[in-house]
């Protein structure tokens, strides 16, 4: 039972003790006990329905099973226990104004728009996408590596799907300098995505593009290795089927020559006694 049916139930109960005391004037006790009647055989009426008969959401079905409650005790006072004072014609204006006020608000709450819920919060989730191959060989002269665990991932809401992140490319770039007499410094790598034709995938407007940045300290010696995180920008358009061919990854370096000599130091180290 909501609010809006109990105050439905005590509006009719008001209503009819108005309605019976101006339109059933003779023998009745007057205004408040024709309203007390009204209020509980509204009330009474519509809870023994509903407990022993049938529990009704509908709020015409209760509106009139409310009515017809108050009516009940109002029609047995007259008949079995009827006063013989003489009836009151004073004040019938405001009664009548008061019984159009009640059906006014009687109407107003059941026939109202609902007050819509507050929005909740969208859930947000990350949708991955597989990259086929997850292992992706590189090599620029004299740096070779891989590109290893390669996922792409966006972040959409819950249910209806709706992109609230654009999508990303990541995964673990490492390479190594396969030199035996060059020291490389590494400047940058650049991601391209390119298309069945051979063409690249341009990023929407207001994306940067996908580059990888190596630190001032990503020198390698020959032989040494160096692992990078990869977190870039992924094209919507690559996300349709067919569309994506490979990724290309451009790396920019500095080499220098590498010597290694040996420094001879003369020591001596005092005897024990």
């Amino acid at each position: 039972m909501s609010f809006v049916m109990f105050a439905t139930w005590v509006l009719v109960g008001v209503l009819a003790g108005v309605l019976a005391d101006l339109v059933m004037q003779r023998g009745g006790h007057g205004l408040k006990t024709d309203v007390t009647l009204g209020l509980a055989g509204s009330i009474g009426g519509s809870v023994l329905v509903r407990t022993l008969i049938h529990s009704t959401d509908g709020m015409v079905p209760a509106a009139m099973i409310a009515c017809i409650g108050a009516a009940i005790p109002l029609v047995v006072q007259r008949r079995f226990w009827p006063t013989d004072a003489a009836a009151q014609e004073k004040g019938a204006m405001w009664k009548w104004g008061f019984g159009a006020a009640l059906v006014a608000a009687m109407l107003w709450m059941n026939l109202a728009p609902a007050q819509q819920p507050a929005a909740t919060a969208a859930v947000v989730e990350d949708k991955s996408y597989a990259v086929t191959p997850t292992t992706l060989k590189v090599k620029a002269g004299i740096v070779a590596g891989e590109v290893v665990d390669m996922k792409v991932t966006e972040r959409v809401e819950k249910g209806s799907d709706r992109v609230v992140a654009q999508a990303k490319l990541t995964g673990i770039l490492r390479l190594k300098n396969s030199a035996t007499n060059q020291t490389v410094r590494l400047v940058a790598g650049k991601i391209l995505y390119i298309d069945a034709q051979g063409r690249p995938i341009k990023l929407e407007d207001a994306r940067s593009e996908p580059t990888v940045r190596f630190s001032s300290s990503s020198t390698l010696d020959p032989g040494q290795e160096t692992t990078e995180s990869i977190d870039v920008e992924f094209p919507a358009e690559a996300l349709k089927a067919a569309r994506l061919k490979e990724i290309r990854v451009d790396l920019a370096y500095i080499t220098s020559p590498y010597h290694e000599d040996t420094l001879r130091i003369p020591v001596s180290i005092g005897g024990r006694p």
